[in-house]
């Protein structure tokens, strides 16, 4: 039958599958609105409280009718020198104020403005896979072709990217590097960052590394910025977030730093799409960045705890865990025999049965098939409480002889 409708999609829509976050949170919110407690492992969205610090002076700032009227769009002057006085302090690196930082709406928005800037149909970009979903769709909706590279040992990673480069025509444009990684857990050293920028400076592409977990780090790790290596700024940018420092998630508000080119590129596109932050939630950024450097670590002891919860409790009912040592998850390989469902169906189950919703390994593309990401944002009572559920869960299961 002929469609003679009006609306017709772009192309790009084709390309790009039902969003998985949209897809749990619609599944847990049906759940809650019959009354079931679900415990949701399924999204990175801290439950504390944003520093008390950081909320007065937005509260402060939000009263004053100057605040209300369109901001600095590339973020405020003292927001800016603000986040060069963050990175000379944590990482020892210098950051022109003006040329070198931008501020976005929540780091997942500047790098899917990024790609439509520095990317289009005929280039190629290198994402580490399984991935967060914008660092996949945020170049296929510029236009760009997607060559995935598996995470593994980094000797082994550093060799697919020579061997694509030099077997590839025309050679990849963009490199998308996401240390500590969402969902998998794996960090990073200054080393590998050493090797990854010989490499753009060899095959001439561009580095774009998602920072957002930069500060939740566990057991003594600290995590690495690739701009603290020599010459990472000639090739690329780095993209972090207040969402998960600061439990700032709702505010949107993240930056990007690094290579001026790159940067001014981001500015240029973003000026046909928004006029930046709230004012308000600028001045409060400025609060956070330089007032609350002592919340930081109270805060990765919190998810230390709550990961000590949730691997012990898995181990002890069969699973096999690699314990991560940065982010706010971790990303567990379902046990035998329920891997044979597939991680869809599996977290489906789970919901259902358990109250408890999961992330399934596949919405970070196909090579989180057999895995599941558990967020760690309840506390430690309620992730006790998830462990004893998904247990049973998978006991009547066994009895019911559904696997």
């Amino acid at each position: 039958m002929e469609d003679n409708s009006i609306v017709r999609l772009a192309n790009r829509m084709d390309q790009l599958p039902p969003y998985l976050f949209g897809m749990i949170n619609k599944m847990k919110m049906d759940k809650r609105r019959k009354g079931d407690d679900v415990i949701d492992l399924g999204m990175g969205n801290p439950m504390d409280p944003t520093p008390n610090a950081v909320i007065e002076k937005l509260v402060e700032v939000a009263k004053d009718p100057k605040s209300h009227r369109y901001p600095e769009s590339s973020g405020m002057p003292h927001l800016k020198i603000e986040i060069t006085k963050y990175y000379k302090r944590h990482y020892n690196i210098d950051l022109d104020s003006e040329s070198e930082t931008y501020f976005t709406i929540g780091s997942k928005e500047g790098i899917s403005h990024l790609c439509l800037a520095i990317m289009g149909p005929g280039d190629s970009v290198l994402v580490p896979a399984p991935a967060f979903p914008v660092h996949i769709y945020a170049a296929v909706i510029a236009g760009a072709n997607v060559m995935k590279i598996p995470i593994e040992p980094e000797k082994g990673f550093l060799d697919r990217i020579i061997n694509i480069c030099e077997s590839c025509y025309p050679k990849p444009k963009v490199l998308m590097l996401n240390y500590p990684h969402n969902p998998t857990g794996v960090v990073t050293d200054r080393e590998f960052f050493q090797e990854i920028v010989k490499l753009a400076k060899r095959f001439k592409f561009m580095v774009i590394n998602d920072f957002a977990y930069s500060k939740i780090t566990f057991d003594g790790y600290e995590a690495p910025s690739f701009l603290e290596v020599e010459g990472a700024k000639d090739v690329g940018v780095e993209f972090g977030s207040f969402s998960k420092s600061y439990n700032m998630a709702g505010w949107r508000i993240g930056y990007c730093v690094g290579n001026s080119k790159i940067v001014q590129a981001l500015g240029s596109i973003k000026g046909y799409f928004d006029y930046g932050i709230f004012s308000a939630i600028q001045v409060a950024g400025i609060i956070a960045l330089r007032d609350c450097d002592d919340t930081i670590p109270v805060l990765a002891n919190t998810y230390q705890t709550r990961r000590d919860v949730l691997c012990k409790g898995l181990e002890r009912v069969g699973w096999d865990i690699d314990i991560p040592k940065a982010g706010m998850f971790v990303w567990a390989k379902i046990p035998e025999p329920f891997n044979k469902m597939g991680a869809m169906q599996f977290a489906i189950e789970m919901m259902d049965r358990a109250n408890v919703a999961v992330a399934p390994g596949t919405g970070f593309s196909e090579e989180g098939e057999g895995y599941l990401r558990l967020a760690l944002v309840e506390n430690k009572e309620r992730l006790r409480q998830a462990v004893r559920q998904m247990r049973k869960a998978m006991e009547n299961m066994i009895s019911e002889k559904y696997v």
